[in-house]
């Protein structure tokens, strides 16, 4: 390097990311303020459950934040989440912290509207003062007078703090109670076939478990197995568990058709899922449903060389299919069509499993709607209960595609693609812009027997 010449400066460019993170925050405190304009317009008072009746349905108010904090429309807020552009569960506690900080730290939200405390550090300062009640709230609101000087484990403490000095018998209690907190967890299945455990145990059983993969592992690096010892030990886990698994037997099932081959140990449920690549592709990929996840054909078919694995055997599902019933009670069968057609809740960004849901009757069983496959549509019971009790109303014009409409005239099209806002015209395709279109109208006829006879 030429020592008479001077290094490229990068000043500007630095300069430029400042200025657009400057900006990036004055545009979220506007929207904090417009939140917090938001919540004050949509309190619910009343008595037992701060419920209030709303067009003849109950709309009760939900505490997304602390103790003291107000009480906001349940479905005023299913409206806000759609529109500020997030998942149910993530934009009710963004809007939750959003409250937390204007309502319970004030400290903490001025310091924000003054551009003295970053937005996203303030919410975490709300997620730790959630569970506080609102004497505590208050004495860490206090003490963050100037929060942008305060780290994370200096807060930890500060909110420890609090607990003890206005909530003594919350303390106790967790002390009392903490053997009730032992778990043991598997999480989701990750992109190579692996899951995680977690678990608290007591110490007892946790040293007589650590003893008995112990051995197994031992025994099985003597019978030849060259795998590294964790290796081994996971492996001896999972024989334990095999070794408990219950004995069935080789019935068919005379309702769906499933035959179940039998042996004591691991039971798999392999649903293939047939498209115009699966036979011709160079690398087939299988969809496990559980675990909702792709994995390998390699995968596969370790999973059915393993010892002591039942197959279960099903019928082709053509999702094509019209399999109306007369009654209005679902079948399970249609609940495992429209699971697989539809994967998830099909309310403006949410993503509840479709198996967890509901099944709405897109039109009314009431009003002659067919108890078929077409005519169901996956809600989880939150969205179930919006489209049943407020303005939220969905249009069908295509399979497996929806269009939702507000109540104050939103519209969002859900499809195997996401959620996209629509504009104010009878196209559905999706677009940026947000122009509300006249709120559906429910009739005061539709209105008195909907709730009873709508499934």
């Amino acid at each position: 390097m030429d020592l008479g010449t001077r290094p490229r400066t990068t000043a500007p460019l630095l300069s430029r990311v400042g200025d657009r993170i400057r900006s990036r925050n004055a545009l979220i405190i506007e929207e904090w303020e417009d939140i917090t304009a938001w919540a004050s317009g949509h309190i619910v008072t009343g008595p037992v459950g701060a419920a209030t009746i709303t067009e003849g349905y109950l709309d009760t108010g939900v505490p997304i934040a602390g103790a003291g904090a107000p009480l906001v429309s349940e479905f005023a807020l299913m409206e806000l989440v759609a529109v500020l552009g997030r998942s149910p569960d993530g934009g009710k506690a963004y809007v939750g912290r959003v409250i937390e900080c204007a309502w319970r730290l004030p400290n903490v939200y001025d310091a924000v509207a003054a551009g003295r405390l970053a937005p996203w550090r303030a919410e975490r300062i709300a997620d730790l003062t959630h569970g506080l009640c609102a004497e505590a709230a208050s004495f860490v609101d206090r003490q963050l007078f100037n929060a942008s000087g305060v780290g994370w484990a200096q807060l930890e403490r500060l909110v420890a703090e609090a607990i003890l000095r206005f909530d003594p018998e919350r303390v106790e209690a967790e002390r009392q109670n903490a053997a009730d907190h032992r778990h043991f967890d598997i999480s989701d299945v990750d992109e190579r076939g692996l899951v995680h455990l977690d678990g608290l145990l007591d110490a007892a059983d946790g040293h007589d478990l650590d003893q008995a993969v112990a051995r197994r592992a031992e025994v099985l690096g003597r019978l030849g197995d060259d795998s590294t010892l964790d290796v081994r030990r996971s492996k001896a886990a999972a024989e334990l568990a095999r070794h408990d698994l219950a004995l069935d037997l080789l019935l068919p099932d005379p309702d769906t058709g499933e035959v179940v081959a039998t042996v004591p140990g691991r039971r798999v449920v392999l649903n293939v899922h047939i498209t115009d690549t699966t036979l011709t592709g160079h690398n087939p990929v299988g969809r496990w449903d559980e675990g909702r996840c792709p994995i390998t054909t390699a995968q596969i078919q370790e999973w059915l060389r393993a010892r002591h694995t039942t197959v279960i055997v099903r019928p082709v599902i053509d999702l094509t299919d019209h399999v109306p019933v007369t009654a209005g009670e679902i079948p399970e069968r249609h609940k495992t069509r429209v699971a697989l057609r539809d994967h998830t809740c099909r309310f403006p960004h949410c993503t509840r499993p479709a198996t967890r849901c509901d099944l709405d009757h897109a039109k009314p069983y009431s009003q002659g709607g067919p108890t078929c496959p077409c005519n169901e549509v996956p809600l989880c019971r939150r969205h179930h209960r919006a489209k049943t009790h407020s303005l939220w109303r969905y249009e069908t014009p295509m399979p497996a595609t929806y269009v939702w409409t507000s109540p104050n005239g939103f519209r969002f099209r859900v499809d195997h693609r996401g959620t996209h806002p629509l504009r104010d015209t009878s196209d559905t395709s999706p677009t940026d812009e947000w122009r509300p279109r006249p709120a559906p109208r429910r009739t005061s006829r539709l209105r008195g027997h909907r709730h009873a006879r709508e499934r």
